[in-house]
């Protein structure tokens, strides 16, 4: 069932109903000011950090869903409704929401009276912009009433869900003609405050939440709307909102545009006041005036999409799958932005208060988007990077507004140093910026400590070969990619947490997947070194990658797949020897992708069991038989019902790596299936079951043994993102940045006739055309590249110019 339909020509989803399975959201902005907005109109906004500064309130697990937003309420001669439907509820003759790339609209018509609504961050612009067309369709004169209404959160949002007895009895407001300014703590540390304001002289406005809404009501019913006037109350302590009271007067056929400005403002300390206890509003009015009209507003939108067709013109697919090429031209590319923007920290599902950039998440993010804006994943290495620690682990997550390590969280996830080195291969493969590497970057954020950025990763692959147990793979730590099995942090008190409780001491928990990784990631550490002339440091390294992959199939192999671990007493996991957990997907990609048991045959039975034992209509699920009973030695992943989250749920994250996996043995069909089984638009017509959006990726969709089967949850921020991204650009379509040129290797579905690629590397546009005349999975038969045939298949690297490259299959 569908809930709305794609318009690929304006890049947008149009969701055609207000009450859509889950909230159905987007996001506004891309650089320091950013908002989150569901097609009701629910939602927050924040600068920087989600937690530590958060500017609007939202209320998570809320009854019902999605309370909290930015509202707007008509009064039309006593009928109060709102026209994003909610918070009111009421029916409209007409409802619409469409996504876009970092903006949304919003139009509903009740009445006589329509609505429209467009949302947007301005680039450049710490605010959010609400431009409100509302017009008379109706044969009469209309005399209504429109109200505004946000809600300041009290900065920190962790504090201020929480510490009540001072919150309480902190916040302030200032208000100046049409605009209502936040003040919370002004006088004390803070610097900034943010501003809700409208560009028309206001009947009426309130500040206080219990006056403008009561304090028996919701949302839906506010005493100032009912009553349709505001009462011009001034907050003190308690809930500060801005709420405005806008009169106006429309002819039959009569428009007027009103335009309501979010923003924040930082103030030097030496101009923070305007006079004594009069904050400095200069910069806001700035804000304010620059979209004081309609003219001001257009601007901005256009620069807007103008910026995001910018982006996504440097990675282009022509196909016969309209599907594919809406995934791969917009909706893919779109949310690896996100995803690198926010991380894990803010959705509908993070609350943006308990986690901050994941070290491994970020590493991986950037995979799905350092082709668009490579100076901004130069700037996120150099950060993740400082966030080590001198013997090459680091903190497992770090705090956008400081850029330093998280101790909530701290470190001990032994997979994440070489993720670093994943990352920052794939930076200079795109960009060929090897000055990179030469960058002194601090460890553990202290500048009296610095190393070069090539001595990062060198700690990185060392952390590896330092942290060996019996068989010699790699020691787990307190976690690996699975955060959730937890082989050193046993736990049997309710609520406290398996990541963060200390190790036991003497263990000898191991990590094939981590092996695995060793084994691929290694093999870009030797490339690498070998591009920069250490061939000393290449040479080691490959001993080291060598001994790993004999490990591998010495005692990482459990006759039909690749084991996932042992456990702290060095009991297998995943093997066909436990009674539940038999096998697990991780190790079988990630495996297969260094290239391990591939010529020996493991890697196709592996393959063949991924397929028997794990596959299902929606997904490959991450393990299997499911566990049914809680095993203290594996830590969280027993504790999930069966067929939820990590224990036995299809985790999409992971789903790539098989599909990866697949493309090494040379099996475009099934690389193609896996791909297309959690590719969201393939969803579109299952989003009753689905639930979450029809245009994003999910992390985790309930697997076999759930009672809610093919349903999603978590979506927007997930690796799976980059990892698709990647999968489909690089592995299936086969269009690879490397450090010589652009490698075409394409291993694909036999019935595909062919397809062209168009991309953007290194100053220079390349107009790829793929064609399969024999209809193979994978084998580059003959190539030209502007007529002239080439051996091999790399592209030679161009630093300008249009070039042509034709490819043929066979």
């Amino acid at each position: 069932m569908r809930f709305g339909y794609f318009d690929d020509a304006n890049r947008e989803y149009v969701i055609t109903t207000p009450q859509t399975p889950y909230p159905w959201i987007n996001y506004l902005g891309s650089e320091e000011f950013f908002g989150l907005i569901s097609n009701t109109s629910g939602g927050y906004a924040f600068y920087k950090d989600a937690r530590l500064r958060r500017i609007t309130r939202f209320r998570y697990n809320s009854v019902p869903i999605d309370n909290g937003g930015r509202y707007f309420y008509i009064n039309d001669g006593g009928d109060v409704w709102s026209h994003t439907w909610k918070p009111v509820k009421k029916d409209l003759t007409f409802y619409e929401c469409r996504h876009g790339l970092g903006y949304s609209t919003f139009i509903g018509e009740r009445n006589g009276v329509r609505v429209e609504q467009l949302a947007f961050v301005p680039k450049g612009v710490n605010a959010e912009v609400h431009r409100l067309k509302v017009k008379n369709t109706s044969n009469t004169n209309k005399s209504i009433k429109l109200f505004s209404f946000i809600e300041f959160c009290l900065w920190d949002a962790q504090d201020d869900a929480t510490n009540f007895q001072r919150n309480f009895s902190t916040g302030e407001v200032e208000i100046q003609g049409s605009a209502i300014y936040h003040k919370t703590e002004y006088k004390e540390r803070r610097n900034h405050y943010a501003f809700y304001s409208v560009n028309a002289p206001v009947a009426a406005y309130d500040t206080d939440r219990d006056a403008f809404i009561g304090l028996y009501n919701g949302f839906e019913a506010p005493d100032s709307v009912r009553e349709g006037a505001c009462k011009n109350s001034v907050a003190s302590g308690w809930s500060p909102i801005a709420a405005h009271q806008v009169n106006i007067e429309l002819a039959p056929g009569e428009e007027k545009i009103l335009i309501f400005i979010l923003g924040y403002v930082e103030n030097p300390d030496e101009e923070k006041w305007e006079s004594k206890g009069v904050i400095n509003k200069a910069p806001a009015q700035a804000i304010m005036e620059r979209f004081e009209t309609n003219e001001g507003v257009e601007e901005a939108f256009k620069e807007l999409k103008a910026n995001w067709s910018s982006l996504l013109s440097h990675y282009t697919l022509q196909s016969d799958d309209e599907k594919l090429n809406r995934m791969v031209n917009i909706w893919n590319p779109y949310q690896c932005m996100v995803t690198f923007n926010m991380s894990r920290s803010a959705s509908y599902f993070e609350s943006g208060i308990g986690r901050g950039m994941g070290f491994r998440d970020s590493n991986q993010d950037l995979l799905g988007f350092v082709h668009q804006i490579p100076e901004r994943a130069r700037e996120r290495i150099l950060d993740i990077a400082a966030t080590q620690f001198e013997d090459g682990s680091c903190y497992h997550q770090y705090q956008p507004l400081t850029k330093k390590g998280n101790n909530d969280i701290g470190s001990g996830f032994n997979d994440d140093p070489l993720w670093l080195i994943l990352g920052t291969t794939a930076y200079i493969k795109e960009t060929g910026d090897f000055g990179i590497l030469e960058e002194k970057v601090p460890f553990d954020n202290d500048e009296k400590n610095t190393a070069s950025l090539f001595e990062h990763l060198k700690v990185s692959f060392n952390h590896v070969i330092n942290h060996l147990g019996p068989h010699g793979l790699p020691l787990i730590g307190r976690a690996d990619w699975n955060d959730c099995l937890n082989l050193n942090c046993f736990s049997t008190t309710p609520g406290e947490s398996f990541q963060t409780t200390e190790n036991q001491a003497g263990g000898v928990a191991e990590s094939v997947f981590i092996a695995g990784m060793f084994v691929y990631i290694g093999n870009e550490y030797i490339t690498l070194c070998k591009e920069i002339g250490y061939e000393e440091e290449a040479n080691r390294a490959q001993v080291e990658v060598d001994k790993m992959k004999k490990a591998v199939i010495e005692h990482g192999y459990d006759g039909e797949w690749f084991l996932r671990a042992y456990d702290f007493y060095g009991n297998k996991i995943g093997s066909n020897e436990n009674e539940e957990g038999k096998i697990f997907i991780e190790p079988q990609g990630f495996c297969i992708m260094g290239g391990i048991g591939v010529e020996e045959g493991l890697a196709e039975k592996a393959l063949h069991s991924v397929a028997e034992r794990l596959d299902t209509a929606y997904g490959i699920v991450l393990n299997n038989p499911a566990f049914t009973k809680y095993y203290v030695e594996m830590g969280e992943i027993s504790t999930y019902p069966q067929g939820y989250k990590e224990n036995a749920g299809i985790f999409c994250h992971n789903n790539p790596w098989i599909a990866c996996a697949e493309t090494v043995i040379g099996r475009g069909d099934r690389a193609f299936e896996v791909y297309k089984k959690i590719a969201p638009a393939y969803l579109e017509d299952i989003s009753d079951i689905h639930k979450t959006e029809p245009y994003v990726y999910s992390q985790m969709i309930a697997g076999k043994d759930a009672v809610r089967h093919g349903e999603a949850k978590n979506s927007w921020l997930t690796g799976t993102a980059a990892w698709n991204f990647i999968t489909i650009s690089q592995w299936i379509l086969g269009i690879k940045p490397d450090y010589k040129g652009l490698k075409v290797d394409p291993c694909i579905p036999a019935d595909w006739k062919g397809y062209t690629v168009t991309r953007e590397f290194k100053g220079a546009l390349y107009e790829i055309t793929i064609s399969n005349p024999h209809h193979v999975c994978r084998g580059v038969k003959e190539m030209l590249v502007d007529g002239k045939k080439i051996e091999g298949n790399t592209i030679p690297n161009f630093t300008e110019g249009t070039h042509k490259v034709e490819v043929t299959l066979g």
